[in-house]
């Protein structure tokens, strides 16, 4: 089914307001998957929150030309599913993931702002940890100092009230 004019705007528009504000774009060749998988692949980026669509080429061509993201237009050759995200590394952490898992489903190229990558760049980066992981690693070593210090601060009347029962059942036993 072919889309008429009013209906390509509306998609150029669409893709245009995602990769304004989008961090990482991951394009992947889906020659050969079968509708389930590609629902699964759908959900599970729904969950991780990449917009995840099939587009014409020449459309999404258009919604990047002009973006920091213009340089990915020479990648986009044959049947591609386009991952959009603002999380760097989640929409290449959902489709290498994916990948790993369907040998027909191919990883062609990826781009973050002004920066183009090739599927090993784009495999190295869904080995990073996630935003969140790496809040909550950040978050661990700032409280880690502060926790250490309330301890030891607990430890001196602790030290106290234990030398106290040791000399009251040192009397007691005597």
């Amino acid at each position: 089914m072919s889309l008429n004019l009013e209906q390509k705007k509306a998609v150029v528009a669409e893709v245009s307001e995602q990769v304004a504000t989008a961090q990482a774009i991951i394009l992947a060749e889906y020659r050969g998957i079968e509708v389930g998988d590609m629902t699964q692949l759908r959900a599970q980026a729904r969950k991780s929150g990449v917009y995840l669509r099939v587009l014409k080429n020449t459309l999404v061509r258009r919604a990047v030309d002009g973006t920091p993201f213009s340089g990915l237009a020479d990648a986009m050759v044959g049947p591609l599913v386009f991952g959009i995200s603002t999380d760097p590394v989640a929409a290449a952490k959902v489709l290498s993931d994916f990948a790993k898992a369907n040998d027909k489903f191919v990883i062609k190229a990826g781009a973050m702002p002004n920066q183009v990558m090739d599927a090993k760049a784009v495999q190295a980066l869904a080995s990073l940890p996630s935003r969140e992981e790496l809040l909550a690693k950040l978050l661990g070593t700032m409280q880690a100092p502060i926790a250490t210090f309330v301890r030891t601060l607990n430890e001196v009347p602790t030290k106290f009230a234990r030398g106290l029962a040791a000399v009251r059942d040192q009397k007691q036993a005597a």
